[in-house]
């Protein structure tokens, strides 16, 4: 508890690590608000705030509507905001299954050596090589088109319906996690050879404890500080590659997105038509912000050496 006590302590003395999980939990009460009301909206038929059509087409910036409207009449402010849920379904859904891949393969890798440490570092090397957008791209072509069995295809439908996503929007967010989990297994790999040689542990397998048990006592509790630290940056990144493919055409198709609005506000900048553009990059712009430095505040509290 003291020592909870003192990275608490440490991370209120950064300004600028507190502001930024200030802005990181107020896009994510908007992205819960915004995601409620849309499950709302569609169990009673109706349609969302954010989605309302009127004809103040491209309407710009009034007490009215703060940040304008698009080429529907629809309220930007409120979309740009409703897309928070998007950028953080990405971000948690990707980080996470990134976190779990990195974590296991970068422990046992590092734990058990040999054979399993070569097939390891095989493994995170040819998922290094790939291009990751090219990757990301291709699977959410194969769901999107329905290129997928018809049994597979069915088991993406029932997760997407769960998470409330379109199943080529699911293709991404996974697609994601499958391609950012490298930087994290590397780390883990690294202190997991640091750790096995540490006393308790060396003692743990004197007295005969299994050696899964030993990664998942001694080894893992002492690498989740790392998992927080890549989890903040990779949901970041995530994020920004969303709003890449979305911008392509390839990601969100009917619910709010940055990338949408970036592509949409694009086409009329030539006519002064600036807001949308800048709403939706100025969001996207805070919350990549507070992301990076609430990850550079908590490296540096969990440093050994500092």
């Amino acid at each position: 508890m003291s020592r909870l006590r003192e990275t608490a302590k440490r991370f209120c003395a950064n300004k600028s690590a507190v502001i930024s999980l200030c802005v990181v939990l107020l896009y994510l009460a908007a992205a819960l608000f915004f995601e409620i009301t849309s499950v709302i909206s569609e169990a009673s038929n109706s349609v969302p705030s954010y989605m309302q059509a009127s004809e103040e087409v491209y309407a710009p910036p009034s007490l009215k509507h703060l940040l304008g409207t698009d080429y529907q009449g629809r309220d930007v402010l409120l979309r740009a905001a409703a897309a928070s849920a998007t950028a953080l379904k990405v971000g948690v859904i990707s980080g996470v299954i990134a976190a779990v891949i990195g974590v296991f393969i970068g422990a046992l890798a590092g734990f058990f050596g040999g054979r399993t440490d070569d097939i390891a570092v095989w493994l995170y090397s040819t998922i290094a090589s790939m291009p990751s957008l090219l990757f990301i791209l291709a699977l959410a072509l194969l769901v999107s088109r329905n290129f997928l069995s018809p049994a597979l295809l069915g088991a993406v439908k029932a997760v997407s319906a769960v998470l409330h996503v379109e199943p080529g929007t699911l293709a991404v967010y996974c697609a994601i996690g499958l391609t950012g989990w490298v930087t994290l297994c590397r780390t883990v790999r690294a202190e997991t050879m640091k750790l096995k040689k540490m006393p308790y542990v060396e003692a743990a397998k004197v007295a005969g404890v299994g050696n899964f048990t030993i990664v998942r006592r001694h080894i893992l509790p002492n690498v989740f500080h790392l998992v927080i630290i890549y989890f903040t940056l990779t949901f970041a990144g995530a994020v920004m590659l969303e709003v890449i493919v979305s911008y392509l055409g390839f990601g969100v198709q009917n619910a709010p997105s940055w990338g949408v609005m970036i592509s949409d506000g694009q086409e009329q900048l030539w006519r002064g038509i600036w807001w949308e553009l800048a709403a939706a990059t100025g969001f996207l712009f805070i919350l990549v912000l507070a992301l990076n430095i609430l990850g550079d505040a908590l490296r540096d509290i969990f440093d050994p050496k500092n």
